[in-house]
């Protein structure tokens, strides 16, 4: 007897406008661990250097690529809607 999964539910893909936002949030969200992580960084105790330097190294990979994916989306993102996703999210700077 052939073992099959079977999906309990349906997936739906995501509107353009969702992978949109969704993109914006992981752009404002990578940026702001790239920025804590440059200010751990610098208080860092010797045993971590090594970590904060791994995590900036690819929080910034990271950052490139999502802004890389905006380009070519040809995404805007202006400083009312960073605002407004980042309330939305709870990220207070």
């Amino acid at each position: 007897m052939e073992n099959e999964y079977v999906k309990e539910s349906r997936i739906i893909d995501k509107t353009e406008d969702e992978k949109k936002s969704e993109l914006i949030k992981n752009i404002i969200l990578t940026k702001e661990l790239l920025l804590q992580a440059h200010n751990n960084f610098e208080y860092a105790d010797s045993d971590l250097v090594d970590y904060y330097t791994y995590n900036i190294k690819a929080n910034q990979a990271k950052l490139d690529y999502l802004i890389k994916q905006a380009k070519n989306w040809g995404l805007i993102i202006d400083e009312v809607r960073v605002k407004f996703i980042m309330e939305s999210i709870n990220i207070l700077f």
